[in-house]
């Protein structure tokens, strides 16, 4: 199969479940708990940000909560 040198996108539909999929954020993080973040994602061969978002959704259907002990 070869590449055509054009193609008609006239037809074509959104997806629906595009804006579902991830939302972008900004959010301030401890540069500690970001190298954490990036040198294990380095050492599994995935994007940081994917990382992050697994821990935070693993924690979120386990209903985890933080420890907020403050010393």
């Amino acid at each position: 199969m070869t590449m055509r040198d054009e193609y008609d996108f006239s037809e074509a539909k959104r997806n629906p479940y595009a804006k579902a999929l991830k939302k972008q954020i900004t959010i301030r993080v401890d540069e500690d708990a970001l190298g954490y973040f990036k040198a294990l994602a380095e050492e599994l061969g995935v994007p940081y940000q994917s990382l992050i978002n697994l821990y935070l959704r693993d924690c979120a259907q386990a209903r985890r909560k933080p420890d907020l002990h403050w010393k």
